[in-house]
């Protein structure tokens, strides 16, 4: 069958590999649509923030169809479709899927039932394919209490986290504003449904987030992990707001005025990943009908990946880039 993967760092390859079986207790997958992360290009460099070795395939964001189970598997048939979570319990040790462990930009792949969840009818696979990072946007804004239609939501950062975070606001009611310097990106959050967008280049973000929301934001949500973004969302906030750390930036000291996490009697929380709300973010997929399309800019067939992986490399023209698989 054919896979991409990353032979070494810097070396991504297409090519032919040995094609997989089953236990007793998995079930084979088909892969359909893959969503390639800013962290596969952390893994390509050789620079992710957990122990990796190459060659390795990654794809961590996908839905794929269940096409053989095995005899001790329950709950699951053939032609169910599928997502799977990023964090996995092996007996030998907790993985990361298409990190620590082959992921999915592969026709096939083995995996067992307790990693899967079922994908209703109404949840597409262009949707279902990001349901990954949904997850962790949804989580983000559950994390500091979910908003409602009384509140507004500022989310500082419109990449693919930044954006699917907006459109669980959104639809959990919130009015959402987005700031961020990519016009293709304050256009997305528009057609998601934010109320407003703010362009931090063209001026004082504080100034604008503080004239937008009369005081200051009930919700920030950090999700760029950019030196500019952090500095500041401690000022989008009003008195007494929360704010979500959602954005990654790992050893670098940024300068920010912490004392308003006491002058403003602020909650901070950080979160990563999505533990414990894959079922509930299906379900709110599912019953909101939120249409996640725009953030999906550029599709490309497997034997084009590399293609692909050249293209969301363009962060002022690609948001989330596909590769069709099946």
């Amino acid at each position: 069958m054919k896979a991409l993967f990353f032979d070494e760092p810097k070396k991504p390859i297409i090519s032919q590999v040995q094609s997989p079986s089953i236990t007793a207790n998995e079930v084979m997958i088909r892969s359909r649509r893959v969503g390639i992360c800013h962290s596969d290009y952390e893994l390509l460099a050789g620079q992710y923030i957990i122990p990796i070795s190459y060659p390795v395939i990654p794809g961590h964001e996908w839905v794929g169809e269940v096409v053989e189970v095995g005899e001790n598997v329950t709950g699951l048939k053939s032609g169910d479709r599928v997502v799977g979570e990023c964090v996995i319990k092996t007996p030998e040790r907790i993985h990361h899927f298409g990190f620590s462990m082959d992921g999915a930009n592969r026709e096939y792949f083995a995996a067992r039932p307790e990693w899967l969840h079922k994908l209703p009818d109404a949840v597409d696979d262009a949707k279902g394919a990001l349901i990954e990072p949904f997850t962790c946007g949804f989580y983000a804004v559950l994390r500091n209490g979910a908003p409602n239609a009384a509140e507004t939501v500022v989310v500082s950062g419109g990449g693919t986290i930044g954006l699917v975070t907006a459109a669980a606001a959104i639809g959990m009611g919130a009015r959402v504003i987005v700031v961020d310097p990519v016009p293709l990106r304050r256009d997305i959050a528009k057609r998601l449904g934010a109320d407003a967008t703010v362009d931090p280049s063209a001026g004082d973000p504080v100034e604008a987030v503080q004239e937008l929301t009369q005081g200051g934001a009930d919700l920030v949500i950090e999700a760029s992990g950019h030196s500019s973004s952090l500095g500041n969302v401690f000022d989008y906030a009003r008195p007494e707001g929360r704010i979500s750390m959602v954005g990654i930036n790992i050893g670098h000291k940024i300068p920010a005025e912490l004392g308003k996490i006491q002058m403003k009697n602020l909650t901070v929380r950080g979160c990563i990943g999505s533990p414990g709300v894959w079922p509930a973010a299906i379900r709110f997929l599912e019953r909101t009908g939120i249409d996640l399309s725009p953030i999906q800019t550029h599709s490309f067939a497997l034997d084009d990946a590399l293609k692909a992986l050249e293209q969301g490399k363009n962060l002022r023209e690609a948001v989330k880039v596909t590769l069709e698989i099946a």
